[in-house]
C-alpha cells in the first residue's frame, strides 16, 4: 500500500491503524437498520440496554445511563437518524445524535445519556464486524486486565455506631470471592446517621456545613476502617458534593493520616474553582468528575489542575471514544483516570475495554447491588473478576453477549425482549 492510501484511509477511518484497511473495505457496504432499547431492572437501579442491528445480519450491543427517558428518546428520535447509515462511523453518527438532538452546544442529560448507549453499541459492532475486542479499535491495549473496586453502602446494621464501620470493613474482607484489592466507604453517610435529625447544633437538612464533631466522627470511622482492613488495601472516601470549601479542607487534612486512596466529589461539581482550592489546600488526592459530561467539562477541571484523577462514568458522559480523549488530556496534565460505574455487566463491560486502552488508568468502580443473577446476565468464560481484575477477553467486539433467560427473568415491569 502506497502513502497516498495509507493517508487517504487514515483520514476516514477512527479506528487504530491496524484495522483501518479492514474499515475501508466494509466502508457503505453495511448499513444500520433498527435500533432497539430495553430496560432491565437491577438490584439498585434500572439498566438501559441498546441493541444496533444491520443488514448484514451483525448486531452490537451496549448501554447508557441509568434511569428514565434514554428509551423514549433513543426510539421517539435517534432511531430514524440512524436506520439507513454506515454503523462503523462511529464517531460520525455519536457527533450526528448530539447535533440534531441537543444543538451544537448539547451539555448533557437524556441526549448524552443515550447518545453513550449507542456509542458503545455501535464499537461493539464494530469489533464484531472487525473480528477483533473494541480496545484493540481504540488504539490498543496498554493492559490485558483491568483493576476494580467495590464501592459499600453505609453498614447495614446501626451506622450510627462507631464500631459498625470497623466491623463493615473487615467484613468486606473476609467476604471478598472476587478479590478486591480497594474499596469505597460512605463518609458522607457519618454525619447523617448519626443525627438523622438534623439536631445537633450546626446541622441544618440545606447547608454544607461539617461541624468540628462531625469531623472528629468522620476520622474515627475512618480510622477503624483502615485499622480492619490493614495499610495495603486501599480506600476511598466518598462526600457526595455535600461540603462547604474549608470544612471539606479541614476534614481532608484531618484524614491525610489514614493515607486515603482519594477523596470523592468534595465540593459541587459545578464549581471548578472550589476544587481547585481544595485541591491546592490539601495532600489527600481528589477524584471526582462523574456528573460531568464531555471533554469540554472535563478540560477546565484538569487544566486547573482541580483534582489528582478524573471518574468518568463513561455511559453517562459519552462513550468509550469520548472517554478516551478525557483520559488523554488528563494524561497530558499528570492527571489519573479512574471510572465511575453503576451499570450493568453490559456497561461495565465497555468502560474496562476504555480502560484497558488508557495509558494513565488507575481503578474501575463496581458500585450498587450485585447479586449473582447481574454478572450471569452476560455470557462470559470463566469468573467474572479475579483478584481485584477484570481480563479482557480476545474475542470480537466487547466479548459478550446477553443470556436471554436471565435477562428476560429481571425486564422492567411492561419491558418485552427487545421490545
Amino acid at each position: 500500500m502506497d502513502r497516498r492510501k495509507l493517508l487517504a484511509m487514515g483520514a476516514v477511518s477512527c479506528f487504530a491503524l491496524p484495522y483501518q484497511a479492514r474499515a475501508q473495505y466494509l466502508k457503505k457496504k453495511v448499513k444500520i437498520t433498527d435500533v432497539k432499547v430495553m430496560i432491565v431492572r437491577g438490584p439498585t437501579w434500572d439498566w438501559n440496554l441498546f441493541k444496533i442491528e444491520t443488514d448484514a445480519g451483525v448486531y452490537g450491543i451496549g448501554e447508557g445511563y441509568w434511569g428514565p427517558g434514554a428509551k423514549d428518546i433513543t426510539l421517539k428520535r435517534f432511531k430514524e437518524q440512524l436506520i439507513g447509515e454506515d454503523p462503523l462511523n462511529v464517531v460520525k453518527l455519536y457527533t450526528k445524535l448530539l447535533f440534531l438532538n441537543g444543538g451544537y452546544g448539547a451539555t448533557g442529560g437524556l441526549t448524552y445519556h443515550a447518545a453513550s448507549g449507542i456509542e458503545i453499541a455501535l464499537w461493539d459492532l464494530a469489533g464484531r464486524l472487525l473480528q477483533t475486542p473494541v480496545c484493540n479499535l481504540l488504539g490498543g491495549r496498554f493492559r490485558d486486565k483491568v483493576r476494580f473496586y467495590r464501592t459499600l453502602q453505609a453498614p447495614e446494621h446501626n451506622p450510627a455506631e462507631a464500631a459498625s464501620w470497623g466491623q463493615q470493613a473487615a467484613d468486606a474482607i473476609a467476604h471478598n470471592p472476587f478479590g478486591f484489592t480497594a474499596f469505597k466507604f460512605q463518609g458522607d453517610s457519618v454525619p447523617t446517621t448519626a443525627d438523622p435529625d438534623f439536631k445537633e447544633p450546626g446541622h441544618d437538612r440545606y447547608t454544607n456545613e461539617l461541624t468540628n464533631r462531625d469531623i472528629r466522627r468522620l476520622v474515627d470511622r475512618m480510622d477503624r476502617v483502615r485499622a480492619a482492613i490493614g495499610p495495603d488495601v486501599d480506600m476511598a472516601i466518598e462526600c457526595h458534593w455535600k461540603y462547604s470549601v474549608n470544612d471539606v479542607i479541614k476534614y481532608c487534612n484531618a484524614l491525610e493520616h489514614v493515607n486515603p486512596l482519594w477523596v470523592e466529589d468534595a465540593t459541587p461539581p459545578e464549581n471548578v474553582e472550589t476544587m481547585e482550592r481544595v485541591s491546592r489546600a490539601t495532600n489527600v488526592p481528589l477524584c471526582t468528575g462523574e456528573n460531568l459530561y464531555g471533554l469540554a467539562q472535563f478540560a477546565p477541571l484538569v487544566i486547573r489542575q482541580a483534582c489528582a484523577g478524573v471518574h468518568i462514568d463513561i455511559p453517562k458522559s459519552g462513550g468509550l471514544f469520548e472517554a478516551k480523549r478525557i483520559a488523554d488530556l488528563a494524561d497530558l496534565y499528570g492527571i489519573w483516570t479512574a471510572c465511575h460505574n453503576p451499570a450493568s455487566a453490559v456497561g461495565t463491560i465497555a468502560s474496562a475495554h476504555a480502560a484497558a486502552s488508557v495509558r494513565n488508568f488507575r481503578v474501575h468502580e463496581l458500585a450498587g447491588g450485585r447479586d449473582q443473577w447481574t454478572f450471569d446476565m452476560v455470557t462470559h468464560e470463566g469468573p467474572f473478576f479475579k483478584d481485584g481484575y477484570f481480563v479482557i477477553q480476545d474475542k470480537p467486539g466487547l466479548g459478550i453477549d446477553l443470556n436471554p433467560d436471565v435477562v428476560k427473568a429481571h425486564l422492567a415491569p411492561d419491558e418485552k425482549w427487545w421490545g
